[in-house]
């Protein structure tokens, strides 16, 4: 299962819900793949679309069985898809919940922590990777910090999902 987006909000009184997409393309919101919707608790429900559109700086969905009192139940709860149900990705291309978690090694520095998570930053998406006293070869000043990694292809050398592992070259003013 892959997290696609958010339920934020209702639209309308006929049941309507506002989604905040975390997919590149609102294509994924389509009728026929059927949607997890679930809490923090992971119970969940499974919905299919009937209507999907975008609006503003996201979708507005109607999901079949979804009236207005359901959909008001319904905010706060996060979107997920069975990953067989999207499509291949390209090469050197992830899902972002396949790459949190990664152990982040510099090629100068060593280990430098774990990808806590992701920022969209609207140019390029930004690793969050949270380093610890374990981190012995990097300096006293990244040690149980945030280090904030560009999503580059300079910077990012390559990304090994069977063994974890994530290998960057970091420019100077992010090692200090």
């Amino acid at each position: 299962m892959i997290t696609i987006g958010e339920i934020t909000g209702v639209h309308g009184v006929k049941g309507y819900v506002k989604i905040r997409s975390f997919a590149e393309s609102s294509d994924i919101f389509a009728t026929g793949i059927p949607f997890f919707l679930n809490s923090t608790d992971k119970e969940g429900k499974w919905y299919n679309i009937i209507s999907a559109t975008p609006h503003k700086k996201g979708i507005i969905i109607l999901f079949e069985g979804v009236t207005r009192d359901i959909a008001e139940t319904l905010v706060g709860k996060s979107i997920s898809v069975s990953k067989d149900a999207l499509p291949e990705l390209e090469d050197d291309t992830y899902y972002w919940e396949d790459l949190t978690g990664l152990r982040v090694v510099d090629i100068n520095w060593g280990y430098l922590g774990v990808i806590d998570h992701i920022i969209s930053t609207g140019s390029n998406d930004v690793f969050v990777v949270k380093s610890s006293n374990t981190s012995k070869q990097i300096g006293k000043a990244l040690q149980n910090k945030e280090i904030l990694i560009p999503a580059l292809s300079w910077i990012v050398l390559s990304v090994d999902l069977d063994n974890f592992t994530m290998t960057v070259d970091l420019p100077e003013g992010l090692k200090e």
